[in-house]
């Protein structure tokens, strides 16, 4: 039998409260402060996989979250100096080492890592008069120290960019040209494919692939993101890309198999579920399409932080 709102409710008021029960330091929050934070992780991390998620994988998922990091970044984006106090005293060191790994050199170091405490306080102000930082977007499901490693690793990332004055594609048109230019090959002597319908059919059947990576790749924990775009995209080995991230090469290493492993069987899961495809079709087109994703892939994992950072900017 499903449950109701109501019932789901219940259980996530139940849960925020023993999240604050667990806390060794709450902050002064009550339910009230947290419960839309621990319902939105839901949402984006269990829901969007399993509509009809047990009571037990609701309550589970809740109890897993770290619980004084939470109250801590919560507090800091209600305004609570003492909360952004404790913050800087608590993780400074993590966010120094993590930008002396991303930079080349001690001077660059230290910009970072100034930059990022104003890119997790917010330079603009939101409707109810709260900074609009990227502290919004920790959701309690991963450790306090890695996601700001993974912060500081994308801002580098960033400024690498706009130093290097390298194009951000933004728009679904620019995708779709991109697209369809990684296709034509060295010119106009492609030879036009011998049946359009079947053409059609396996285009329309990569454009579901992509569509549903683009999707899994959205729900990766942050750091989780980065390590894919450090790894793949941005040409670091696995040593630096777990200096990074702050981890050991070891451990870099199983961490991103786990993440193949895990990006492969959502994505198998979204194609069979959404799409009505077979467990052979499925693989069958994720062999075919691989060919050509990984320069798609970059692409989706920058448009995916341009959704997310623009849709921040609705939201204020």
């Amino acid at each position: 039998m499903s449950r109701t709102d109501a019932q789901t409710q219940k259980l996530i008021g139940e849960g925020t409260a023993r999240l604050l029960a667990r806390a060794t330091d709450a902050r002064s929050l009550d339910t009230d402060a947290l419960i839309s934070r621990v319902s939105a992780a839901l949402e984006k991390y269990l829901f969007s996989s399993d509509a009809e998620a047990s009571e037990q994988a609701i309550n589970e998922f809740m109890d897993a979250l770290h619980a004084d990091d939470l109250c801590l970044i919560v507090a800091c984006e209600r305004g609570d100096q003492q909360a952004w106090s404790d913050l800087v005293a608590q993780f400074g060191a993590t966010v120094r080492s993590a930008a002396r790994s991303a930079s080349s050199n001690e001077d660059a170091a230290e910009d970072l890592a100034q930059s990022i405490w104003a890119e997790l306080h917010g330079l603009r102000v939101r409707a109810d008069g709260r900074p609009s930082g990227k502290i919004a977007y920790y959701s309690g499901r991963g450790s306090l120290g890695g996601w700001l490693r993974a912060v500081v690793g994308q801002l580098a990332i960033d400024q690498h960019r706009k130093s290097s004055r390298l194009v951000q594609t933004e728009v679904d048109a620019d995708f779709d040209r991109l697209a369809q230019e990684s296709h034509q090959g060295e010119g106009a002597s492609v030879a036009s494919p011998a049946d359009p319908e079947n053409a059609l059919a396996d285009r329309r059947a990569a454009d579901d692939v992509e569509a549903a990576l683009a999707r899994v790749l959205g729900e990766l924990d942050p750091e989780d993101r980065l390590l894919v775009k450090l790894y793949y995209f941005d040409g670091l080995r696995l040593r630096e890309a777990g200096a990074v991230l702050g981890v050991h090469e070891a451990t870099a290493s199983r961490r991103l198999t786990r993440i193949q492993a895990e990006v492969r069987k959502r994505v198998e899961e979204l194609l069979m579920k959404e799409h009505g495809w077979t467990q052979s079709e499925t693989r069958r087109s994720l062999s075919e399409t691989a060919m050509h994703l990984e320069s798609d892939l970059e692409l989706m994992l920058t448009t995916e932080n341009a959704r997310v950072e623009k849709q921040a900017g609705l939201d204020e």
